[in-house]
């Protein structure tokens, strides 16, 4: 899915969080990391409630590590 097709209905704290958190641990500018958490989020809409923010970071994470093909 196009990131431009991604938006958000107003502040999501899973999103907010993590964005801080990888931007900090990953040194790159939340500009940057932004659109891939929420891209996860968007991906992980079915996962429960409470699991969410752990989730939604750790899939960002994985893929603001992986390597460029």
């Amino acid at each position: 899915m196009p990131l431009a097709a991604l938006h958000t209905v107003g502040p999501d704290p899973a999103v907010d969080l993590a964005v801080v958190r990888l931007a900090e641990e990953l040194g790159q500018r939340p500009q940057v990391v932004r659109p891939v958490v929420q891209e996860c989020r968007q991906q992980l809409s079915g996962a429960p409630a409470g699991a969410l923010p752990e989730l939604v970071e750790r899939l960002a994470r994985h893929r603001l590590r992986a390597p460029v093909d």
